[in-house]
């Protein structure tokens, strides 16, 4: 029987529990809605929605002004298990049967007033209040209760033939005794009866004889009296005789209520020691059936996590994070898969990018000279000051920087630096490339109007604030690399170009890009806000023509120095990142300086 039978049969629920506000719930719930992060596919992960709760059912929309059209999704409560999350504070997992919604509130105080809302609405519609539990364990224990007896009736004694032989007699013993009962009773009354008519006749007869003793008579008429006394007492003694009660044998009653409780506790005592005797067996079988159910439980237990990890592969318990259910192997197998794919959309997409041509003025080098007024302008000239004088030392000494990469004339190194558990490996490349000059490629890795063309690992950006003509805030995303969590970051980006001290120094130029706060950008659940602190060096060196002939591309070389101190934030395995980093670097730079190449191919060279 199921449980909302045995609740039917139990009786209305009026008759159970008051309604509304006798029993303690309002009696109308009202409408709760607001914004929610949902977990959407390990692509996309946690998207802000737009989520209603009314009539005991949980519906989303994908924003606030859809809410017209439609929702996206809906879940009744009436069965939703709600499970809050070991570690994360703000967040809520709500399953029904096989679907899951992974939540997040905007911080622990907003997840805590959307599940009291959803407890209210729950024990408004007749489930989740702790009387409502109540009513129903009571109702199920009863069933259970009468159900047990029932099957213990028919089959626990189905062989016992004996004991319900000995059972059946007991029946029968019981009926004898109440009769017997009954009948010792009646005799008892009437007992009781007829000793009271007894001492009545009694009273009078002792009268009667009191009125005729005073009289003389002769010897004869004494007598007379005396005989007549005789029969009186002749009729007392009558009337005190047991036979003389409703015929009832005394001694014959009493005989048989003896034999009759002798043989009850004779029977008693048979049906124990049958009981005593299969109590072994029944212990055996519920130690088996007890074993049975352990490993049946444990059996599901497991196909039931073998199902989650299939069905739900890719949810937000399997991403980056400290309590991440995937180990570090595959997390690194699966990030190295994603760069892959991502590598091999890049090819395909490459003869694309070369069609589209993009020309902007270059300003000249004297816009660059300084990095203009604004509010940050000192910050800017402390990076500048900072990378000229610690960026272009030398790799040697006690540094300890580790070459990981060698490929021609590019090189990068690596100092291994680990903070609380994060990787903060400082990155140091150097590089040399034939015919561009430090002006050009600056102007490329600066310019966002280029960004697209040769940045593959941005998937959105967006310029916050224009400080000045050679500074800018700007905003961007990076492309998820699953498990890892999507990253985000937020940096002011100025070109300088690098007064000379003397004639001989090389024409230098210097991108730097640092990390910074805005109020328009502020940091989201949806991805993990890194900290970069980045500087691009670029000095041109020229090699003086044959003759004369005019300085061409074939004399120019550009000497590259680029520097990364990066922050990823989030909880990403150590080998993971400087295994990324091992490979994603070199390829960048080659992928940049070969578009600086193309780019300046045939056009005037640019000091």
């Amino acid at each position: 029987m199921s449980d909302n039978q045995s609740w039917n049969s139990s009786g209305s629920e009026e008759d159970l529990e008051p309604r509304g506000e006798e029993s303690g719930h309002p009696v109308g719930i009202g409408e709760f809605s607001g914004v929610l992060s949902k977990w959407t596919n390990y692509i996309h992960g946690w998207q802000d929605r737009w989520v209603v709760l009314k009539n005991n059912t949980l519906s989303y929309y994908k924003s606030q002004d859809e809410t017209e059209y439609g929702c996206r999704g809906s879940l009744c409560l009436t069965k939703a298990v709600i499970t809050l999350h070991e570690f994360d504070e703000c967040r809520l997992d709500i399953s029904v049967n096989d679907s899951v919604w992974y939540l997040r509130a905007q911080d622990p105080d907003h997840r805590h007033q959307w599940i009291d809302s959803i407890e209210l609405h729950r024990a408004d519609s007749g489930y989740g209040s702790e009387s409502s539990l109540r009513r129903h364990g009571s109702m199920l224990s009863l069933t259970s209760a009468t159900s047990g007896y029932s099957a213990t009736s028919t089959s626990s004694f189905k062989k016992g033939y004996s004991l319900r032989e000995k059972l059946a007699e007991m029946e029968t013993f019981r009926d004898i005794l109440c009769r017997q009962v009954d009948t010792l009773q009646k005799y008892f009354d009437s007992c009781a009866d007829a000793v009271s008519k007894d001492e009545l006749q009694r009273d009078k007869i002792v009268e009667d004889d009191e009125d005729d003793f005073p009289n003389t008579r002769t010897d004869g008429e004494y007598l007379h009296h005396n005989n007549n006394n005789n029969g009186s007492k002749e009729k007392l003694f009558q009337a005190l005789s047991p036979k003389g009660i409703n015929g009832i044998d005394f001694k014959g009653e009493a005989i048989t209520f003896k034999a009759t409780t002798a043989g009850i506790l004779a029977t008693l005592s048979h049906c124990i020691d049958l009981m005593v005797k299969r109590e072994d067996n029944w212990q055996k079988r519920l130690d088996k059936e007890m074993e049975k159910r352990r490993r049946i439980e444990e059996g599901y237990k497991s196909a039931l996590n073998e199902l989650k990890k299939k069905s739900h592969f890719g949810g937000p318990d399997y991403e980056e994070g400290p309590n991440s259910l995937i180990n570090e192997d595959e997390f690194f197998d699966a990030v190295e898969a994603a760069l892959d794919r991502q590598d091999k959309i890049e090819e395909q997409s490459q003869t694309e990018k070369t069609r589209i041509q993009r020309s902007s003025p270059v300003p000249s080098g004297d816009a660059y000279s300084s990095t203009g007024s604004h509010r940050f302008s000192d910050k800017v000239e402390e990076m500048v000051q900072s990378h000229m004088t610690y960026s272009l030392q030398d790799v040697g000494g006690d540094a300890n920087w580790q070459l990981v990469v060698e490929e021609g004339e590019m090189k990068v190194y690596r100092r291994e630096v680990e903070e609380n558990g994060i990787v903060l490996d400082p990155l140091k490349a150097t590089h040399s490339v034939k015919g561009v000059t430090g002006h050009e490629v600056c102007h490329y890795f600066w310019d966002t109007a280029y960004r697209n063309d040769w940045e593959t690992t941005i998937e959105n950006f967006n310029v916050v604030e224009t400080l000045s003509d050679n500074a800018a805030i700007i905003y961007q995303t990076h492309k998820r690399v699953w498990p890892a969590s999507q990253r985000d970051v937020l940096y002011l980006s100025a070109m300088r170009k690098i007064m000379a001290n003397n004639e001989n120094d090389p024409d230098t130029w210097l991108v730097c890009n640092f990390s910074v706060d805005h109020d328009d950008a502020q940091p989201t659940n949806r991805c993990v806000r890194a900290k970069i602190n980045i500087a691009m060096i670029c000095q041109t060196l020229v090699s003086p023509p044959e003759g004369d002939k005019e300085i061409s591309r074939d004399n120019i070389l550009c000497k590259i120095t680029y520097v990364a101190n990066v922050n990823p934030g989030g909880w990403a395995p150590a080998s993971v990142l400087r295994a990324v980093a091992k490979r994603e670097y070199p390829k960048f730079l080659k992928r940049f300086t070969s578009y600086v190449q193309e780019k300046t191919a045939g056009k005037p060279i640019l000091f």
